[in-house]
């Protein structure tokens, strides 16, 4: 069974937390813009527990006031080595907005999911605070938010161009990716007495130095400059033109240094670091987190974003996928770290012995649910490769994908005692297990894989993103052709009869991405209707900084061919694409027509609304649709549902 839990077993939020620990001073004092859960799962827990277990004083202020005397960021005093701060595990416009820049009415990384607590641009926010507070003690900012804008980058909410958040924020030094192994080097020197300001040349940080000062040369190490910030305030192009330098060198094992000025400054962005081993990676996960909220918001009530994890394993960093869109490569790197079947069988015995389990874990997975244990079969060929995906436009011949340790892991978990079933709540790569474009793996364990997922760790539903339909669009996301999840769609329906099962399969969709236009969304909505389905989770498309989609939304050029790419920008014509999805709907029927009328694809119109004629008296009716989540359900699923309860009404 669980031990009993003390106060005193979760990172000091207070000072009388941190006499109950018996310590007279901090060595770092971690701000946060989220509620403080002490799980691995959240970001700013693990930094703490990391520094903690480098045999710091680590005390966290879990999402300060800022709208008071600010009290919070100094009630805990002066930290011996520095103040590190982190906006959260989302960036907080992400946090805050929606996709159509609708402030949200919940925050899900706090108490009964209340907002208003974490300021937009928290990481600055907070930074500036404390550089007015604390003058001399170093600001170290790192997390999501600070690591996707450490350069110039487009904000979504401002329309606006921003230099690196280190400028912004005034904060002395940056860390970007996964913060483990950039913070044990900066720990161990400055316990050995280094200074904080001569730390200008660590791995996987980045420093604004004075464009006079002497950049420190570095054995075997090269450096590129990219266009200057003001500079990409005049040009466009050449903004964009900086990103392909950003995300190659992101993204290689033997990467430059990037130096670009920022007015008087110069932005000095170090290499990263290796990819975390096995070893290092499970130190992380092994840590001795208690896996709940801090017992300060035990009369708060539920943090949303802990109970969806609450019972979850997450067994592997990293995507090797590059999607356009997605942020997840720029932050946790292409190539994936992955723990070992020993840590992960731990950490499940951990959570099956907590006093609230039911016997269910919620998800075995990562950033993609089936990437576990796959890399360059040699790895000197992943030394030199400066490709951005693995897997678009083709499966790279030196990549394992074999699924076999995957399948290998969720047997093993199932054979936990205290384990009635594991689901993967994890997006699953779909293409991975389509022999078709999986050419480098064995079809048998490619659908041994398929087969295990859908008769032992699926309920109901199984979660797939092909994206988008068409295939130029889909090209430009970096995801395979729209045909592989005709296949894929196949395997299931074959699977799904053979077992006996009712699974359903839930597609994700993107609208208003870069290169898509009204046309391509017409045939999306056509193409899944023939296959059966009546499409509800769906998105709209959100320029997030760090992302070749963004970076053509800005610019209107692809960063890695400067070709003008046309991007839906207008709020009618991304309300307008989103339309498409729910051509079902009765609103939207005669704008439908209208609008397909217009183009002349009367064939598509014939396709979505074979029964044109009988609403045209509807012309003039209004529409009204969101960029909000919600359910796919396939169509003649939603079909005989409505029959039945129009019979009924009937009777």
């Amino acid at each position: 069974m669980q031990k009993e839990l003390k106060l005193s077993d979760w990172l000091p939020t207070t000072n009388k937390e941190v006499k109950i620990k018996g310590w007279s001073e901090l060595d770092v004092i971690l701000f946060s813009g989220d509620a403080y859960v002490d799980h691995p799962s959240f970001g700013p827990a693990v930094i703490g527990r990391i520094l903690e277990s480098y045999g710091l004083r680590v005390a966290i202020v879990p999402q300060p006031s800022v709208h008071d005397n600010l009290q919070d960021f100094v009630k805990m005093g002066t930290p011996k080595l520095f103040f590190a701060v982190t906006g959260g595990c989302m960036d907080s416009m992400v946090s805050n907005y929606t996709a159509s820049k609708r402030r949200r009415d919940k925050d899900a990384y706090t108490p009964n999911g209340d907002k208003g607590f974490r300021p937009d641009y928290a990481s600055i926010v907070y930074s500036k605070i404390l550089k007015e507070k604390f003058p001399d003690v170093p600001v170290l900012i790192g997390g999501i938010e600070a690591s996707l804008r450490r350069v110039t980058h487009y904000d979504y909410w401002s329309d606006k161009l921003m230099p690196t958040i280190l400028e912004t924020s005034k904060a002395d030094m940056l860390v970007y990716g996964m913060g483990e192994q950039p913070l044990r080097e900066i720990v161990e020197l400055m316990q050995k007495g280094v200074p904080f300001a001569s730390l200008k040349n660590l791995k996987q940080t980045a420093v604004l130095i004075d464009k006079n000062d002497t950049i420190p040369e570095v054995k075997n190490w090269e450096d590129i400059r990219i266009n200057s910030h003001d500079v990409c305030l005049k040009d466009k192009m050449k903004f964009a033109a900086n990103f392909k330098v950003i995300e190659q060198e992101s993204n290689k094992v033997f990467a430059k240094r990037i130096l670009q000025y920022v007015g008087n400054k110069t932005l000095v962005i170090n290499p990263p670091h290796a990819t975390m081993t096995e070893k290092e990676i499970d130190a992380s996960f092994d840590l001795p987190f208690t896996r709940l909220p801090h017992p300060k918001y035990n009369k708060r009530g539920p943090i949303p974003a802990f109970e969806m994890i609450k019972f979850s394993i997450n067994i592997h960093r990293g995507c090797f996928g590059g999607c356009s869109f997605c942020t997840i490569s720029a932050h946790q790197g292409k190539f994936i770290a992955s723990r070992s079947q020993k840590s992960v069988l731990a950490e499940v015995d951990k959570v099956a012995n907590m006093h609230d389990f039911k016997g269910y874990l919620s998800d075995i997975g990562g950033p993609s649910a089936n990437m576990y244990q796959m890399k360059g079969k040699i790895q000197s060929i992943c030394d030199k490769c400066v490709a951005p995906s693995c897997i678009s436009p083709v499966i790279c011949s030196n990549l394992d994908t074999s699924h076999k340790p995957l399948t290998e892991l969720y047997q093993a978990v199932d054979k936990h005692p205290k384990i009635k079933k594991s689901f993967i709540g994890s997006g699953i790569r779909h293409d991975l297990l389509v022999p078709e474009f999986n050419k480098n793996a064995d079809p048998k364990e490619l659908d041994a894989y398929t087969e295990e997922v859908m008769t032992k760790h699926v309920s109901g539903r199984l979660k797939v993103a092909p994206e988008h339909t068409s295939d130029p669009v889909l090209k430009l996301m970096r995801k395979p052709s729209f045909k592989y999840f005709h296949l894929f769609k196949e395997r299931f329906d074959r699977i799904n009869i053979k077992k006996r099962l009712k699974l359903q399969l839930i597609p994700y969709f993107i609208s208003s991405h870069p290169a898509c236009e009204a046309e391509d969304m017409a045939n999306l909505a056509a193409e899944t209707k023939d296959m059966g389905f009546q499409l509800e989770q769906v998105q709209g498309f959100t320029p997030t900084p760090m992302t070749v989609a963004t970076v053509i939304y800005y610019s209107g050029y692809h960063p890695y061919t400067l070709k003008p790419t046309k991007t839906p920008k207008t709020k009618k014509e991304r309300e307008d694409q989103h339309k498409f999805f729910f051509w079902y709907k009765k609103e939207n029927k005669q704008w439908i027509q209208n609008t397909l009328s217009k183009i002349g694809r009367n064939d598509l119109l014939r396709k979505l609304l074979p029964e044109t004629n009988s609403w045209k008296k509807n012309k003039g009716s209004k529409t009204k649709n969101t960029f909000d989540d919600a359910v796919t359900v396939p169509f003649n699923q939603r079909k005989k549902k409505n029959f039945r309860a129009k019979k009924k009404r009937r009777r």
